[in-house]
Order: structure tokens, then C-alpha cells, then sequence
């Protein structure tokens, strides 16, 4: 399954939940961790495990994000929410394979993916090599500034107009470098701002370009704007076709000439894989 977008929602918000089935989103993520105080957590995990018991057919795929594995709460998490089989599990703050493998053996014969958010820690970048071949259950890495700025006590981890910082446009890079070393789905991080659509676009067409498959957002608004960024412009599909078309026709050539410039078995791979993204899409 292709995921261009994955919408949050507060675990002890069931209105919020009945609403994001209308939002187009490609999957939800019910969160018992963040965005739920302490307070709060045995309420939010009733709410989550009765709409995971209720969900409609034809709903979109449901991840829950649980504790770190190794926090206290982890285990409650579990036993509330894997009754009503989710379709994955986000896992936070994840220092490398073992916490990977740790959850894979607690979850014994239950059918769960896995998405692991890798750069929350310092340790964490240490370790993303680790992620190949650790378990069949691995759907995808994705990765976040947030909790690593505040790891290392940062001010901020963006620049003025939004762009990553050095230290966590780094982050960046290489989860989605250990996602496809994987070979699992990379998903870019949110983008807090609710208000500026164009930037939004902007990120979400970044995102596809660098190499993401897809994206989490925070609220229902954003949604359109990223299942649209993550399918390739017409202006990429004809491009993509028009060398796609020249190689089929040379036959055997390894390189080409194309609108005016070289390409060669690289641009026909990523040719193909365009047309791949806009069928699908």
C-alpha cells in the first residue's frame, strides 16, 4: 500500500476521529503519546480501541503512535489497542533496530506494520543502518526536529523562511537515506504552519522531489494540498514519457539525447518510476 499522506489525530479526541474519515487522508494516526497529557492517556486509549472497533468499512488505514518502546506506558498501549487489530503502529524515539525488534516480539503473531520515527534522539542518527532487514514488519522511517532540537537544547531548528537548520536539514537526509537502504517507505515530517497553503505545497512537492513517498499533517486542511504534491505534475509525466518513449525506440543505446540534454540509465529509472507515482496516483 501507497501512503501520500498520514493525518494525525489526538487519541482523546473521538470527535476528531469521526471527522478525519472525510479528510482524504490515506491513513490516520490515532496518537496516545504526545498529544495526550498524562491525564488524559487511559481515557484516550478507550477512545482509540472503540474506534478501531467501530471503524467503517472501507476506512482509510489506521496506525495508532504508542509510547517509546521501554517507556511504562508502552504495554498499556498495546493491550487496549491490539484487540482491534490496527493497521500499524508508529513507533517514537527510536534509538535503532532493538527497539524495532523489542516491539516485534511483544506484538507475537499479531498483524501490525511498523513506521519508526528515527532521528528523535541523538543516538538515534548513530544507528539508522541498523533498520535493513531488522523485521518484516518495517513499513516505513520517517523522522522529526522537534524532539532532537530539544535533545540538544536548540533555540530553533529552522531559519526564518522555514527551511531546516543545518543540524536537522542533516536529520533529514539521512532517514530518508535509511528508508530506501531498507527498503521501506520514507514520509517527510509535519509542517507545523496551518495557515501558508503555498508553503505547504511548496514542502510537500520538496518532499516527493527529494525522494519521500509521503507526508504526515497535523490537521484535515492540509490534506489535499499533500496527496496532491505526492503525485508527479503533468509537466514531469510528459517529460518521463518522452524519455521513457526515446529508449524504447532506440532499443539497446545507453545514453540518449532528450529535450536538448543527455540521459542515461539513472533518468530512464527515474523516468519509469514517475510514471509508476502518476498511475497510481
Amino acid at each position: 500500500m501507497r501512503l501520500r499522506s498520514l493525518l494525525f489525530v489526538p487519541g482523546d479526541r473521538p470527535d476528531r476521529m469521526r471527522n478525519a474519515l472525510a479528510s482524504g487522508a490515506d491513513a490516520l494516526v490515532l496518537d496516545l503519546e504526545d498529544s495526550v497529557t498524562s491525564e488524559a492517556k487511559l481515557e484516550a486509549r478507550g477512545h482509540v480501541a472503540a474506534f478501531l472497533n467501530e471503524r467503517p468499512s472501507g476506512a482509510p488505514a489506521i496506525f495508532v503512535r504508542v509510547h517509546a518502546f521501554g517507556h511504562p506506558e508502552i504495554d498499556r498501549d498495546l493491550d487496549a489497542i491490539m484487540p482491534f487489530a490496527p493497521y500499524g503502529l508508529v513507533l517514537p524515539k527510536a534509538d535503532g533496530a532493538a527497539c524495532l525488534e523489542g516491539l516485534d516480539r511483544r506484538l507475537g503473531s499479531a498483524d501490525a506494520r511498523i513506521i519508526v520515527v528515527a532521528t528523535e534522539t541523538p543516538r538515534a542518527l548513530f544507528s539508522l543502518g541498523e533498520y535493513v532487514g531488522a523485521t518484516k514488519r518495517l513499513f516505513g522511517l520517517t523522522w522529526g526536529a522537534e524532539d532532537l532540537s530539544a535533545a540538544v537544547g536548540a533555540s530553533c531548528a529552522r531559519e526564518a523562511d522555514g527551511s531546516y537548520r543545518a543540524p536537522y536539514a542533516l536529520a533529514r537526509s539521512m532517514a530518508l537515506f535509511a528508508a530506501h537502504a531498507a527498503g521501506v517507505s520514507a514520509f517527510e515530517t509535519i509542517l507545523p504552519d496551518l495557515d501558508d497553503s503555498a508553503a505547504l505545497s511548496r514542502y510537500a512537492v520538496r518532499g516527493r522531489e527529494d525522494g519521500f513517498s509521503g507526508m504526515f499533517a497535523i490537521h484535515p486542511r492540509q490534506i489535499d494540498a499533500i496527496n496532491a504534491a505526492f503525485v508527479p505534475s503533468q509537466r514531469e509525466v510528459e517529460q518521463a514519457r518522452r524519455i521513457v518513449d526515446a529508449f524504447d525506440k532506440a532499443g539497446s543505446a545507453g545514453a540518449l539525447r532528450v529535450d536538448g540534454r543527455m540521459v542515461d540509465a539513472p533518468h530512464l529509472a527515474s523516468a519509469r518510476k514517475i510514471l509508476t507515482l502518476a498511475s497510481q496516483g
